[in-house]
């Protein structure tokens, strides 16, 4: 029996930045989900990727702000929103990794699809480093088995969270427990925001890739528990 069909956005163009590493941070969260079995395909041009999402069971969302800077970057393809909002529709499922709660800011179905999202003058982290994120809901298939994921990653702090959310890590920042990753039943499809993995040294701990791995197929709909070692 194959494995969900998954559709990888990897932030270039517009969606790029000078901070992340997307396309290194998506070929590291592809190889660890077909070797758990997904049918994987990586796409850098996220536009085009959301027009044509039919058959596909999971998006991953690894890209930047496209608002960033230029006026003239901004605006989407009508064939791109429609993709989105269809696939969303029928029940896609959706897993927004780290600076993706900044992304899509043409599409609004994006921002209600993720539960959350960064606000401009208010988010924010302190400087990257050791980290440590604490499991808050070991009962959800994403955190089954994960006591804490340590990484070398940021720590996002003031992000704005849909009370319908369920919160799935958390990270201390200012002695502040800040939600770091967090899961939506969308009904239909389900949604996975994690804000961690900045760059390559985040996608080092076992524990991350457990943890993204596990959540990409909750949302997905398969079985966390076929996740790889």
């Amino acid at each position: 029996m194959s494995g969900p069909r998954v559709v990888v956005a990897v932030g270039t163009g517009r969606y790029a930045d000078p901070w992340h590493p997307f396309g290194e941070i998506a070929r590291a969260l592809a190889a660890w989900l077909a070797a758990a079995g997904c049918r994987v395909d990586v796409r850098e041009d996220v536009d085009a990727a959301l027009a044509d999402l039919d058959g596909a069971d999971l998006l991953v969302v690894c890209a930047g702000d496209p608002w960033r800077g230029d006026e003239a970057r901004r605006g989407a393809d009508p064939a791109a929103r429609a993709g989105l909002g269809a696939a969303l529709r029928r029940g896609i499922g959706v897993l927004a990794v780290h600076a993706a709660v900044s992304s899509l800011r043409d599409y609004p179905d994006w921002r209600r699809a993720i539960g959350g999202g960064w606000i401009v003058g208010r988010s924010g982290h302190p400087p990257i480093g050791d980290a440590r994120f604490v499991v808050a809901e070991p009962g959800h298939p994403a955190t089954a088995g994960i006591r804490e994921v340590r990484a070398y990653d940021e720590r996002y702090a003031g992000l704005d969270i849909d009370a319908g959310a369920r919160i799935l890590l958390t990270s201390e920042v200012d002695g502040r427990a800040e939600p770091a990753a967090w899961a939506l039943d969308r009904n239909p499809g389900r949604s996975v925001v994690s804000t961690l993995g900045h760059d390559a040294r985040a996608m080092e701990s076992a524990e991350h890739r457990r943890f993204l791995v596990s959540a990409a197929l909750w949302a997905a709909g398969g079985d966390p528990r076929h996740t790889a070692s």
